[in-house]
């Protein structure tokens, strides 16, 4: 029996829907869709959301609530994740999801979920499709306000969320258009002193496969495929080696944002803040490979939206 089901994630940088048919054959993408609504715009500094970054996010999720009532979803899941968490006035937030979501699925509202949770529900669903014999899988989301690193093989085995998202550390650290170098370096200090964090709880020593999930990963493997537009289909699993990878990420960090912002397939929404997750990307590829001897990224289009969906699929 096939269930269509929906998941929603709202991150830092991004709100996705992705409603899908859900049967004995995994899943079948029905509608997957991305709106940039920063709704973690401020949070990091001030400890709360913005009007107009609710705002942004009601407008979105009013659009994914029409699209479920079309589609004719049976069940949604709405989850929040790093700004949500630390956000003091989230309850607004919250009562948002519940009016805007309630309307069309009755009870429906978005859930904070912990780094822990967010990194099993992006491992489940970033190596659904990838081949067991090159697990341990090291699986990295790479998110506005946090990175999920998470170590496993059938299933979680070991994940640390460290705050060191793409929006949090432009905000944070890289003030310039573009970035001066004593800014680069500081970012590059927030994250090293994040990373010996993390590693120290997730032994990537055990991992054979690096897995980068969420749209900074995407980003970078159609940048270094050259791709004169975004095409998801090609990205989906493709692989970058290491060098490619560090020459895309160091090139991102020396552009200002107009050059960015004119590479064919980057986002409007991203063009600000990925060299913020191009730090996060060349910092974890010189400890993979240190740590691992690991020297490439398999970058996958399935992420948390994917283990959403599962979650609720029984």
């Amino acid at each position: 029996m096939v269930s269509r089901l929906a998941g929603i994630d709202c991150g830092t940088n991004s709100i996705r829907l992705l409603i899908a048919d859900v049967g004995d054959g995994g899943l079948r993408d029905v509608h997957r869709e991305t709106r940039i609504v920063r709704l973690g715009q401020g949070v990091d500094a001030t400890g709360e959301f913005a009007p107009d970054a609710i705002a942004r996010t009601r407008a979105a999720l009013t659009d994914y609530a029409a699209l479920l009532r079309a589609h004719g979803a049976e069940r949604v899941r709405m989850v929040a994740t790093s700004a949500t968490r630390d956000a003091v006035n989230r309850d607004a937030f919250f009562a948002m999801t519940a009016d805007v979501l309630g309307a069309v699925i009755p009870g429906a509202v978005a859930e904070v979920i912990t780094g822990a949770a967010e990194a099993e529900l992006s491992f489940r669903g970033a190596v659904g499709e990838l081949d067991s014999a090159a697990a341990p899988f090291v699986v990295v989301d790479l998110g506005g306000g946090s990175t999920e690193i998470v170590l496993g093989g059938d299933g979680v085995a070991a994940s640390h969320s460290a705050d060191i998202g793409c929006v949090r550390l432009t905000e944070r650290c890289l003030h310039s258009d573009p970035p001066t170098s004593q800014e680069v370096a500081a970012a590059r200090s927030v994250v090293r002193e994040r990373l010996e964090v993390a590693l120290r709880e997730v032994p990537v020593e055990e991992a054979r496969t690096w897995v980068g999930v969420a749209g900074t990963m995407t980003t970078l493997s159609a940048l270094a495929h050259d791709m004169a537009s975004y095409d998801s289909a090609d990205i989906h699993l493709s692989r970058v080696p290491g060098s490619n990878l560090l020459a895309v990420c160091e090139r991102l960090i020396g552009m200002t944002r107009a050059q960015r912002a004119a590479l064919g397939p980057m986002h409007e929404g991203r063009a600000d803040v990925i060299g913020g997750g191009a730090i996060v990307v060349e910092e974890l590829a010189r400890e993979l490979r240190a740590r691992a001897g690991i020297g490439e990224l398999v970058v996958s289009e399935h992420d948390i939206l994917d283990g959403i969906v599962l979650s609720i699929a029984g």
